[in-house]
């Protein structure tokens, strides 16, 4: 994409990524990332955020297209995760007379990725930098998602460029602004991306959000996907609810199955889940990729995890699903367990054991030897009424 201007003075100059496969080494990209970064044009220039480090040469070219680069005068690193600074070096050597702006905990990380010691400033809380017609202002935001994150909010326009808050996957397909795009595509995204990247630090997302809250935002720019200018706070209202792990009143089911046992089981605890007239998903672990569970989770309040016994434990696909949820520390749901086995059985009770460090709201499990015979679906049916209801109340 070509640069296009935010407000005036203010342009996005970042680039779409649809060549990695995989973000941070694990986390599928089926439909590619934006590294959004900004030019704030005043007597100074200042960049906000840059690009992974393959894209830097686009990024330069874009800038050039609304300043000469070598004239910026700032580059505000807003988070030093190499998909913000990977274009540092180049920027550098290209505008060997700009000054970095960093909070302090950022300083060893420039060195330490970059060697980057000269011409590095730290900026306090709260401080404001005058760039001739153009005012910004530093606010961190520990932890949303490394220590060192802050947000940078332009006074003028009143633009708020929130790093990784507020941020979802998905290339820009042709759009940039919430009021031109498919908001079901990006926000689904969001989800994914709030659950696999920022789900483990959600009360430092509600701490920023009470924090900059007292700012006049009009727009808000992250560094990943949509800019929203048209409702800002319906960005704000998804990971409010994100971060306070609500959840819709829905229910997901999650099975594994080797010889489609647990498989039918889990088909009947969707029927009586549906028949409750609460909405429900089903996943199958071995078949999507454990981000995708992890966001499935996240999405809905209700949760009914489904394993067969495997070497006396969880079905592998399941258990690498269900430790990425017990990491990142998912609160807040209402769950229910099934299992088959054949000689010896294990698995409901070892998911049990992990559900209990959760504190979840614990309905009931359904176990049953070989294959589910008719009373085993039925009762496989009423767990799944049970924790749609349970999920209604």
């Amino acid at each position: 994409m070509n640069p296009v201007e935010l407000r005036p003075g203010i342009h996005w100059v970042g680039v779409n990524d649809r060549i990695t496969d995989l973000f941070e080494g694990q986390w599928p990209l089926p439909y590619g990332v934006s590294y959004n970064s900004y030019l704030v044009v005043g007597e100074v220039v200042a960049l906000m955020d840059g690009v992974k480090a393959p894209f830097a040469e686009e990024l330069v070219a874009n800038i050039a297209q609304i300043v000469p680069p070598m004239e910026i005068g700032y580059l505000v690193v807003n988070h030093m995760e190499p998909d913000h600074t990977g274009s540092l070096p180049l920027l550098r050597r290209i505008a060997p007379r700009a000054e970095i702006l960093a909070t302090p905990t950022a300083l060893p990380l420039l060195e330490s990725f970059y060697g980057i010691r000269d011409r590095v400033r730290t900026v306090a809380d709260g401080e404001r930098l005058d760039l001739g017609g153009k005012v910004l202002s530093f606010h961190p935001i520990p932890f949303v998602h490394w220590p060192e994150t802050m947000a940078t909010f332009e006074e003028t326009e009143r633009v708020l460029v929130s790093c990784d808050a507020f941020g979802g996957f998905g290339a820009l397909d042709g759009v940039l602004f919430d009021d031109e795009a498919d908001l079901a595509h990006y926000e689904a995204e969001a989800v994914r991306y709030y659950a696999n990247i920022v789900g483990a630090v959600s009360k430092p997302v509600l701490k920023a959000i009470e924090k900059l809250k007292g700012l006049p935002v009009e727009v808000i720019a992250p560094s990943h996907g949509l800019v929203w200018r048209r409702d800002p706070g319906r960005v704000l209202d998804l990971y409010r609810k994100l971060a306070r792990m609500e959840g819709e009143p829905a229910v997901t089911v999650v099975y594994g199955s080797m010889y489609d046992h647990t498989r039918r089981v889990a088909d009947a605890v969707a029927r009586g889940v549906a028949a409750a007239g609460v909405p429900v998903r089903v996943v199958d672990a071995a078949r999507v990729h454990p981000s995708t569970v992890l966001a499935e989770a996240w999405r809905r309040r209700g949760l009914v995890l489904g394993s067969p016994t495997y070497d006396t434990g969880i079905f592998p696909a399941l258990d690498h699903a269900l430790r990425l949820i017990v990491g990142k520390r998912l609160a807040n749901r209402v769950v229910g367990l099934f299992g088959s086995f054949g000689w010896k059985g294990g698995a409901v009770r070892k998911m049990a054991d992990e559900m209990a460090a959760l504190g979840w709201d614990f309905v009931d499990t359904v176990e049953f030897p070989g294959a589910p015979r008719r009373d085993d679906l039925i009762r496989a049916e009423a767990l799944g009424r049970a924790v749609a209801e349970r999920v209604k109340g």
